[in-house]
């Protein structure tokens, strides 16, 4: 079946997107950016990592492209906003990119792969769009290597459910692990490997992931994909979402998100 976005956009999925930074989400690429170069943003969501690489591209081209209209309406808003005129956004699909063959001197993907049916795919079509000796990065989470404290049954429970969701909608919650892999497949050259991590310890970062989460697992196209599935219920949802009002309210609560990385040539 065609893969299908397993987070949808709701308030809370699009409040987990618009903190992303290029600090806190493409460190791993920054030093290979420079000045004048041109920059395709695929699957850029609603746009802040897109404007913080584009500043430090500038006066070179960024475009960044997502499959949802109403991300990419909001990214258009806040580049407006930002005053950012090197920069455009537009509807489009990462297996069949509307550029030609060698238009850009780097491609980045932020948590895409792991959505895509066929990342190989997607990865073969920006090395097209890529220039000669162009520069690939792509950063992805790999859920499996997720770890938190105090244990917690439930959040194992919301762990095996994500990735129950996600294998049926055609993805791979793991794809941190297997980017280099899907690079060489891909046909990329000098493929370098990387890992980072977003840690949620202290009170306020707790909050905020911890209430993200249990919104995310009672009321989004997540919760509303797992009970179409027949893998969980309602109540199921209500315990889960209150395990992560737990976690994020204990003192001695600690999550770490782990990203796997690729820096390569085209």
């Amino acid at each position: 079946m065609p893969e299908t976005y397993t987070h949808g956009h709701t308030a809370a999925v699009l409040s987990s997107h618009r903190w992303r930074t290029a600090q806190n989400s493409a460190a791993y690429l920054l030093d290979s950016l420079e000045h004048g170069q041109d920059l395709l943003d695929v699957g850029c969501g609603p746009g802040t990592i897109t404007l913080d690489l584009a500043a430090r591209v500038a006066p070179g081209r960024v475009v960044g492209i997502d499959a949802a209209t109403v991300v990419v309406a909001a990214a258009a808003r806040l580049a407006e906003e930002v005053r950012a005129p090197n920069v455009t956004f537009a509807t489009g699909d990462a297996y069949s990119l509307d550029f030609p063959d060698g238009s850009f001197d780097v491609v980045h993907a932020h948590q895409l792969l792991q959505h895509l049916a066929d990342p190989v795919a997607a990865l073969r079509e920006m090395r097209r769009v890529l220039r000669t000796g162009g520069i690939l990065g792509a950063r992805d989470s790999d859920y499996a290597a997720f770890a938190w404290a105090p244990a917690d049954p439930l959040l194992d429970r919301w762990l095996e459910l994500y990735h129950e969701v996600t294998r049926r909608n055609g993805g791979e919650a793991d794809a941190g692990r297997y980017l280099l892999g899907w690079a060489n497949a891909a046909g990329f050259r000098e493929v370098r490997t990387s890992s980072s991590t977003w840690t949620f310890a202290e009170p306020d970062s707790r909050e905020w992931w911890g209430g993200l989460w249990a919104d995310r697992v009672r009321d989004s196209s997540f919760a509303d994909q797992a009970k179409s599935y027949g893998l969980t219920s309602a109540g199921e949802l209500d315990q889960l979402a209150g395990a992560w009002r737990r976690w994020a309210a204990h003192r001695d609560g600690s999550f770490a998100v782990l990203h796997g990385e690729v820096l390569a040539r085209g």
